[in-house]
């Protein structure tokens, strides 16, 4: 018994390695064959490039407040001094961590002319773009929760005014694209909305937002149904039970359905949520500077295609896998609680 046993193991590691083999061979077959692609269209990789798009070195100048004459200028090991005897007798003094100047002592200057040449650290563009993709996102997903959640509520409410209401805002939602809802948002609402706004002399609302409300409602809608199919998952008894312990309606949603229903709607809400980080890959057609945006922009420039979708695909992979982790980590939290 035993040795069948062992030799039915040692066969299911045969395969198992067997399998695992032919998944790298699959894998390396692929890049071999998408450089080899590459090399038939003659295409340079510059991977040595990318960086540039995260972080890099800007030159900052160093420009005259007013008219005058420089005076002295002091270089040490921390920087440079430079000394100007303005128009009324004023002294002005700049200093800047380089030795990189424009000017010698006793030459004239004007309001705006450059007097030295520093460089600092930025942030680059890619950066920018994801980080401005993760707090769109962010945004989206909690007026998305809430939303769906109020509207989930609603769409099994007795009430008749809040049940079609929902089913009005969800039946729409869904049956739209998110593209042609985007361009609602902006161009239609933003516009009435801006334009009223303008009239009372009240700032403008900036496009971001109206990205985050056509990401949240969108999302809103799924997430409502998300909650409607995991509360009616609940069997009713549990309803039943509570409202018999003398528990109101909400009492009795709120400490009895809603926390088992929490646990099974978490994997739908993690697809749902991973969904909304990828389509706001969408916001880019109304000038908000996304992560896609972001890259398309930079593909523009560089004419680097192939690194730099690359390195995005790798930034959404990193925003979706670690949000896909944190879900995971709270149902195994839920599960055992």
């Amino acid at each position: 018994m035993d040795s069948s046993s062992s030799l039915l193991q040692k066969q299911q590691n045969r395969t198992y390695f067997m399998w695992v083999v032919v998944f790298f061979l699959i894998i390396s077959t692929f890049i071999g064959g998408l450089y080899y692609c590459t090399l038939k269209i003659d295409y340079t990789w510059r991977w040595y490039r990318v960086p540039q798009y995260f972080f890099f070195k800007d030159n900052i100048a160093v420009q005259s407040e007013s008219d005058g004459s420089v005076t002295t200028i002091e270089t040490t090991e921390t920087g440079t001094t430079i000394k100007i005897a303005a128009d009324g007798g004023k002294e002005l003094a700049y200093t800047f961590e380089s030795d990189d100047t424009r000017v010698y002592e006793g030459d004239l200057v004007f309001a705006g002319d450059t007097l030295g040449v520093y460089q600092q650290w930025k942030v680059g563009i890619l950066l920018q773009g994801l980080w401005l993709t993760l707090k769109v996102s962010f945004i989206a997903i909690i007026f998305g929760i809430l939303l769906g959640l109020f509207t989930g509520l609603a769409r099994i409410s007795s009430n008749p005014a809040f049940k079609w209401l929902s089913i009005t805002y969800i039946e729409l939602v869904r049956g739209s694209p998110l593209l042609v809802q985007i361009f609602i948002w902006y161009f239609v609402l933003g516009t009435l909305i801006n334009t009223m706004l303008a009239q009372y002399g009240i700032h403008q609302i900036p496009p971001l937002w109206f990205g985050v409300a056509s990401l949240a409602t969108f999302t809103g809608a799924y997430v409502a149904e998300i909650v409607r199919s995991g509360i009616q998952s609940i069997h009713r008894g549990q309803t039943e039970a509570s409202r018999s312990l003398g528990m109101t309606y909400a009492q009795s949603m709120y400490h009895v359905i809603l926390p088992q229903a929490f646990r099974r709607i978490i994997p739908p809400l993690a697809g749902q949520f991973i969904s909304l980080i990828k389509d706001s890959s969408l916001l880019g057609i109304i000038a908000i500077r996304e992560l896609t945006k972001a890259t398309r922009e930079v593909v523009t420039t560089s004419l680097q295609p192939f690194e730099l979708w690359f390195v995005c695909a790798l930034l959404y992979l990193i925003l979706t896998f670690s949000l896909s982790m944190l879900l995971q980590y709270l149902e195994k939290r839920t599960m055992y609680s």
